[in-house]
């Protein structure tokens, strides 16, 4: 396809096509605009073209003397008629005017398989990106840029998309149909013209979606960037899909019906079996409640009656006070009676009490005067007992005299007998000499072992200062220890942070840096984290721009420092912790080995602030990997925008990687096509969300982490030191207990020597005071009979005293007999008087207590019959009033009292219908009218429950009647599924089918399960990220597309750099099969067409950066290579690579005529 050159080329974020590594694509891959050329200079290298127009592309390059070698090539090549034609809805043409890397260029693709090659980064994805957004679909059917903007070249305001469909010849007449479409940069925005009629994006889905083009099916449209997403496909994901590919919409159709009716069964089941429970609740509270309405009822009735009775209360009062006033008269008559004899009765009885109570009187007389001649000798009898008392005890203490007298004289012979041994011994110590005594000697000795002691003292206390002084550094320590553990703390929360941005991030990532943590001292060298928690950004402001550079997977790689440590944690993620998502870096250089490309003085002269290393702080090892990943040691920052005259110089100098408030800038230069030949990709600066929260800062742990390890070091030291102190110590003390033991022992024996002379000199002292206590003890005997002699004669004086008094008390106390007794005479008279006295007041008292008795009782029953005839008129007045105001109830159940009941019979009955009303419970008031309520509810519920089952089995039959249609076409389809993917893997040796999952329960979980087996001896497994390898899966997955095109609906698929993952082996094995069923030489398609379906012969469009050597090749390929570079013409007429083509085979030709190998 002829290209010109240009003298740079930016590129946008949408075109990135993510090939190759990071450095070598973004340092060594350049890429120029690309021109459109006209229709004479289109690339067809599928072979298909006639012989007149392989002559005159031949003849335009060589004179008309070599016509007969061009005769020869074309029967070299066996030129053919193609008889492939375009299906309704393939793509004839696509036309694009200032689309991310395109100036302006034009594709024909061919009818069946399209082979799009080129170097990366010269648009090849962008032609996939032009079919969606052209067609109507929206950049998020990319995984891209989210916005058209986006696909606007740089530097241009409009991008246009023109798109030639073939066209149905009974809806468009044989005409084919032109989309166009125009992305507007300053308003987000894209405009449409249906065969250059203005239209709208949803006009044009609208016919394209009746060619059965699904852009968001990932089955017939698979992007670069959605390959990850079509492996993440649940198996009911799939199943739509595929669905969507292969089946028809009827099918569809009924798919979802069936969904739906089952939603709404299921719905209509839990209301059915909810109702029930309702109903059956409902009925039973009925059964539950029927007695307590009857009770309720006929508490109703005796409820009025109570209320009644207590109404005739008044009319049975009032018959029991006229009854009661008829007897309180009578009694009062009979009572003031019975007064009138009591007073004639009581008067005999008087007279004779008055003069007993004289008599009484005379007798109390007698026995007063008697009875204080008593109390006169009573008192003369005791002053003589009490004067007998105290001569007694005057004699008891002469005789205790006495006896301290007789004591005396014992102790005083014993201290005599004392002395006098005393003066025995002492005698005889005189007689013995005590031994000598040298007190400064011994003294100096003492001295001697009281200095060692205090020599001991001193070193002890030296020792324990020491101890005092480690305890302190030792405390000190501690705190700082504490302090640092606070600062880690601090800086771990942070790090909290990071560790949950880095597991939402990547699962596998944080689950494998987990176990790094846990297992640092496994490694020989530190072990790394990802970028996210080991690093961060030193300056805020900088942060967008910063994180801007990097890529998800920038982020999160491992750094290992030898290649023991790579090759452990590698197993240990993938085989024993069995993770995918795991980038491991080996760093075996510093960070001084990546130097910037120019220096600071001439980096502020672009305007720029630093690189962005500058602005980046963690461990050197993770820094170096960034280097080596993002090149950020050659990425410039600056916090303004540049301009066009800084870009210009830009492009001319060392720097071509830089980032800016705005945008982020990427210069790839082609060295092959010269140091013009450059492209430029501009991004947008993205907001920040790794870094926006500083994390902490690693280098600063580790440093708080060693200080922290060295103090505890200083910490054991200074215990060790205490210890060993200790033991000095108890030595010392041991020392010193011997030597103060010794002085004890010396002191001991000084003062026993200074003992025995002191004694000895002391001894004719202690003579002279024994013979002095002896005399002494001789004189006090002397004395002491003579103190005895006096007692002796008092003792007996006191004893003659006491006789004489005691014969005196005797005489008293018989004289007190006598008088005592005469008064007891009268006494007995007294109290004979007295009873008889008392008994005939008892008797008179008895007489005038009836006549008082009787007096009060006819008062009292004179009081009682005024109020009765009182109360009794009240109560008639209240009688009269009820049967006035009365109703006609009332008045007759008046009527009906018995004549004669009384008001204590009323209250009997009144207590007694209560009682039977306590025994009916009171029960809800509302009970009666909620019990009727629900019986309403009850017939509704049983009326409702007879529409839902007839519902229930209306929804039986539909599903039953849909299912029959749908499930044998599903069944049908897969087993053509199956078989085509079984027979592709069969090719490669290698086994696989699809079967459909299929849930009794709900149609919503219906599957696809493609099972796979790529070794002899393992068995067919289902396919997914966990049993199959990456290439594996690619393999899968192509090969599961190859197998809907025998069956496609859709015109044409576009499959998107699948082969990457790909080993040379299955790649050349895929690429053939591929080749079979695309071109039509398939024993599949083969079939397909015998069938009449005449599908499996759609467009195929397969997008890769690189090919193998070799290669299967068909007539009916169409092989679209886009070149770009320095060297291509500007004129873009003056490129044919058609012609070039057509020349290189007639030059071969011309040397198989000749036998030259050309």
């Amino acid at each position: 396809m002829p290209a010109a050159t240009s003298p740079h080329r930016r590129r946008r974020d949408s075109e990135s096509d993510g090939d190759g590594d990071p450095d070598t694509s973004a340092m060594e891959s350049a890429s120029s605009e690309v021109f459109v050329s006209n229709k004479k200079a289109r690339l067809n290298l599928n072979g298909d073209a006639s012989q007149s127009t392989l002559r005159s592309g031949l003849l335009s390059n060589q004179d008309s003397a070599h016509s007969s070698n061009t005769l020869l090539q074309a029967e070299i090549l066996d030129p053919r008629p193609s008889v492939r034609k375009y299906q309704p809805g393939s793509i004839v043409r696509v036309k694009l005017t200032n689309f991310v890397t395109y100036t302006a260029v034009e594709f024909y693709p061919g009818p069946s398989l399209n082979m799009v090659i080129g170097p990366n980064g010269t648009g090849k994805s962008t032609l996939v990106c032009a079919i969606c957004l052209g067609l109507g679909w929206g950049p998020q059917h990319l995984g891209r840029a989210k916005d058209v903007s986006e696909y606007v070249k740089h530097g241009f305001q409009e991008a246009t998309i023109e798109i030639e469909l073939a066209g149905d010849g009974k809806r468009f007449k044989g005409k084919n149909l032109v989309i166009q479409c125009n992305l507007k940069r300053e308003n987000n925005k894209s405009t449409f013209h249906l065969n250059g009629k203005p239209s709208n994006k949803k006009a044009v889905l609208e016919v394209v979606r009746t060619f059965s083009i699904q852009i968001d099916n990932l089955c017939q449209f698979l992007p670069q960037d959605k390959v990850v997403e079509f492996a993440a496909m649940t198996p009911v994901e799939l199943l739509k899909s595929t669905q969507r590919a292969v089946a028809s919409q009827e099918m569809i159709d009924m798919h979802s019906d069936l969904k739906n009716l089952r939603n709404q069964q299921k719905e209509v089941q839990a209301n059915h079996v909810s109702d029930q429970d309702t109903l059956l609740n409902l009925e039973g509270r009925q059964r539950m409640q029927e007695a307590d309405v009857e009770r309720m009822r006929e508490r109703e009735q005796v409820k009025q009656r109570v209320s009644l009775l207590e109404i005739a209360r008044p009319f049975a009062k009032y018959r029991g006070a006229r009854i009661t006033n008829k007897t309180i008269k009578e009694k009062y008559k009979e009572a003031s009676q019975e007064l009138k004899q009591l007073i004639d009765d009581v008067e005999p009885c008087l007279r004779a009490v008055n003069d007993k109570q004289s008599y009484l009187q005379q007798i109390d007389a007698v026995v007063h005067e008697r009875r204080e001649a008593v109390d006169k000798a009573d008192h003369a009898a005791q002053l003589l007992d009490k004067k007998v008392g105290k001569l007694a005890e005057k004699g008891e203490e002469l005789v205790k005299e006495r006896d301290a007298e007789i004591n005396s004289c014992k102790q005083d012979k014993q201290a005599a007998t004392r002395a006098e041994q005393t003066i025995i011994r002492l005698k005889k110590q005189m007689e013995d000499t005590p031994p000598d005594l040298d007190i400064a000697s011994c003294n100096e000795q003492i001295r001697e072992k009281n200095r060692a002691f205090e020599d001991y003292k001193r070193e002890v206390s030296r020792l324990q200062r020491g101890q005092e002084e480690n305890t302190r550094l030792g405390r000190e320590r501690r705190q700082r220890i504490e302090d640092v553990k606070h600062e880690l703390d601090d800086l771990e929360s942070q790090a909290a942070q990071q560790d949950k941005k880095l597991k939402s991030m990547s699962w596998d990532t944080w689950k494998a840096w987990e176990w790094v943590k846990a297992h640092q001292q496994d490694f020989e060298r530190p072990v790394f984290g990802p970028p996210i928690v080991e690093c961060s950004v030193t300056d805020p402001k900088y942060v967008d721009m910063i994180e801007s550079i990097f890529g998800k997977n920038s982020f999160l790689i491992f750094t290992v420092q030898t290649k023991a440590d790579f090759r452990k944690l590698q197993n240990q993620a993938h085989d024993v912790l069995h993770l995918s998502e795991i980038n491991i870096r080996q760093m075996g250089v510093g960070i001084d080995k990546f130097s910037p490309p120019v220096d600071k003085d001439e980096l502020a002269r672009f305007g720029f602030q630093g690189w962005a290393l500058d602005f980046i702080q963690g461990p050197e090892p993770v820094l170096a990997a960034l280097c080596v990943d993002s090149r950020i040691h050659r990425t410039a920052v600056g916090l303004r925008d540049t301009n066009t005259q800084q870009f210009d110089q830009l492009q001319n100098s060392p720097i071509d990687s830089w980032v800016t408030s705005k945008s982020c800038y990427n210069i790839t230069r082609r060295r092959e096509y010269g140091p013009s030949a450059t492209s430029t990709r501009v991004r947008d600066i993205r907001k920040a969300t790794v870094w926006t929260d500083q994390p902490v800062d690693i280098t600063v742990k580790r440093e708080l982490q060693e200080k922290i390890e060295g103090w505890k070091e200083e910490v054991d030291s200074f215990q060790a030191k205490n210890v060993d102190a200790q033991t000095e110590i108890s030595r010392l003390r041991e020392e010193m207990k011997t030597k103060q033991e010794e002085i004890n022992e010396m002191q001991r024996e000084k003062a026993s020597k200074q003992k025995a002379l002191g004694e000895f000199k002391a001894l004719p002292t202690k003579l002279a005071q024994q013979e002095e206590k002896m005399a002494q003890a001789q004189e006090s005997l002397a004395m002491m009979r003579e103190r005895l002699s006096v007692i002796q004669d008092k003792h007996d004086a006191v004893t003659m005293e006491r006789g004489k008094v005691a014969l005196d008390y005797a005489n008293a106390v018989l004289t007190l007999r006598e008088i005592h007794s005469a008064l007891h005479e009268a006494e007995i008279m007294a109290i004979e008087a007295s009873s008889d006295l008392s008994t005939l007041m008892d008797r008179n008292s008895s007489v005038k207590e009836r006549l008082q008795n009787k007096q009060r009782e006819v008062d009292d029953i004179s009081r009682e019959k005024l109020a009765a005839a009182s109360a009794a008129q009240r109560l008639l007045e209240v009688c009269r009033n009820l049967m006035t105001t009365a109703d006609e109830t009332t008045a007759a159940f008046f009527q009906t009292l018995p004549e004669g009941q009384t008001s204590d019979e009323l209250e009997v009955e009144i207590e007694s219908e209560r009682a039977r009303l306590e025994l009916m419970h009171e029960g809800n008031g509302g009970v009666i009218r909620e019990f009727e309520q629900r019986q309403r509810r009850i017939d509704a519920l049983k009326a409702k429950l007879e529409e839902i089952s007839h519902s229930l089995g209306e929804f039986d039959e539909k599903i039953k009647e849909l299912r029959g249609k749908w499930e044998p076409e599903l069944d049908q389809l897969v087993a053509k599924i199956s078989d085509s993917f079984s027979f592709n893997m069969q090719q490669i040796s290698c086994a696989g089918e699809v079967s459909v999952f299929k849930d009794e329960e709900d149609f919503d979980q219906w599957a696809i399960h493609i099972r796979v087996k790529f070794r002899e001896s393992e068995p067919l497994t289902t396919l997914d990220s966990h049993r199959q390898s990456g290439g594996e899966r690619a393999v899968s997955t192509i090969f599961y597309l190859m197998s809907l095109q025998s069956l496609t609906r859709s015109p044409f698929r576009v499959v998107d750099e699948i082969n990457q993952g790909m080993d040379p082996r299955n790649e050349r094995l895929v690429h053939k099969r591929m080749v079979d069923i695309a071109c039509g030489s398939d024993r599949q398609a083969a079939l397909s067409r015998e069938d009449g379906e005449g599908k499996g012969r759609g467009q195929y469009f397969l997008i890769t950066p690189k090919l193998l050597h070799g290669l299967e090749y068909a007539r009916g390929m169409q092989v679209l290579c886009i070149a770009s570079g320095e060297y291509m013409p500007a004129e873009r007429n003056r490129i044919d690579f058609k012609g070039c083509v057509d020349l290189a085979r007639g030059l071969r030709a011309e040397g198989v005529r000749f036998g030259v190998a050309v």
